[in-house]
């Protein structure tokens, strides 16, 4: 077997690896925390394609509850930029280690994918690159045009890193354009000890300035040991800025070097972070559980 088999064999590997160990800390998890694990054929067929185009895919790396269900639908969300950080968020999976050289082919490989799977949308994001002078920017705009060359009817939500330039990107065209702030200011240090909470509060304000058309969403995880009161105050800095949509779902520890969950959030209060979410004037709310920046992303974008 080529370069390419032997290559799409490591990563296939990987995807089940990643998938097989989610559930390896011992918090003992609440009824309405039940996740699945992949097994009909459609699931076989997503992780063949994977393999096939040797993509990545946060659903694996990050290791998403959701993988099971997403890729039984169908649909999955790509990954740019290689598949190793330059950060070391501590509730994260995304492995953090000396970056990848960057693939210029990545577009038209993702394009095929997304063509193959007949998606009308498409979910992009990336891990973080420090390491290369605009974090970045310029390759995601390249997949963009690329994949929008390709499928001109597909529309593409853009789930971004902390980038400083956004003109190249925003021009590219992409629907949604996505920031995660992730917790709460006072939780900065401990989880996300390498980004700035107001820094990520500017990407979604720059992204209105230079683009006042485009949708912006973001996304907080709760149960790392915020309160009601931050959330709440997090949310109305998001709509300060002029974020569109939101989503909030409950952190689960991906490994035993990860931040143990502090709390298991209810349902009912999910259901009422929502409620008080819409009250803000957010377009589009999703809190539950399970819920991550991507899970149903199509719907709330159609």
């Amino acid at each position: 077997m080529g370069r390419r088999g032997s290559r799409g064999q490591r990563v296939h590997e990987l995807m089940v690896s990643k998938v097989t160990t989610y559930a390896v800390p011992s918090e003992r998890k609440p009824p309405w925390i039940r996740v699945r694990h992949p097994r009909c054929a459609q699931t076989r067929e997503v992780w063949r394609l994977l393999q096939e185009l040797e993509l990545n895919t946060v659903c694996q790396h990050a290791a998403c509850p959701n993988v099971a269900e997403c890729f039984e639908r169908g649909t999955a969300t790509f990954m740019l930029l290689g598949s190793v950080c330059t950060r070391r968020c501590r509730f994260c999976n995304v492995t953090q280690a000396l970056p990848q050289s960057l693939d210029p082919t990545e577009g038209e490989r993702i394009a095929e994918a997304a063509g193959r799977m007949k998606l009308r949308y498409l979910v992009l994001t990336s891990v973080t690159r420090d390491d290369l002078p605009d974090g970045g920017a310029s390759h995601w705009a390249a997949v963009i045009c690329t994949i929008r060359a390709r499928l001109t009817e597909l529309a593409v939500e853009a789930l971004i890193p902390d980038l400083g330039d956004l003109r190249d990107v925003l021009a590219a065209g992409p629907r949604v354009l996505a920031h995660n702030i992730e917790t709460v200011p006072r939780l900065y240090p401990m989880v996300r000890p390498q980004a700035d909470y107001h820094r990520s509060l500017d990407v979604l304000a720059r992204a209105k300035r230079v683009r006042p058309d485009v949708v912006t969403k973001s996304a907080i995880l709760v149960g790392l040991g915020e309160t009601e009161d931050e959330v709440l105050a997090a949310l109305a800095d998001l709509r300060q800025v002029g974020c569109d949509r939101v989503v909030l779902g409950q952190y689960l520890r991906p490994t035993r070097e990860h931040l143990p969950v502090v709390e298991f959030v209810t349902p009912e209060q999910f259901d009422r972070f929502a409620e008080q979410a819409r009250q803000m004037g957010f377009s589009s709310v999703l809190a539950a559980p399970l819920a991550r920046s991507s899970y149903h992303a199509a719907e709330a974008g159609s």
